[in-house]
């Protein structure tokens, strides 16, 4: 992963001060919103942690400070998940 921030076009910043650092993923409205915690996030994207990323399909909706994005999973690994915004 280490190879990653040397491609980013958007810079990334960890949430701080009033930017809550917890959010939630929707895989499916009818189903209960699955808790995950923002590492870091920039304009084009973030990387979550979430008890188990491996479980996740590659798109889904991320709400984060009243916001909702559509997400495509750019990377995985067992508790983080690098999307795209």
């Amino acid at each position: 992963m280490a190879g990653f921030e040397n491609h980013r076009r958007f810079a990334r910043i960890r949430p701080s001060g009033l930017v809550s650092k917890t959010a939630a993923i929707i895989v499916d409205p009818k189903k209960p919103a699955i808790p995950c915690t923002v590492i870091d996030l920039s304009a084009g994207g973030a990387c979550l942690e979430l008890a188990n990323a491996e479980q996740l399909p590659k798109r889904f909706a991320l709400v984060h400070s009243k916001t909702k994005k559509s997400c495509l999973v750019m990377w995985r690994t067992r508790r983080r998940i690098g999307v795209q915004f």
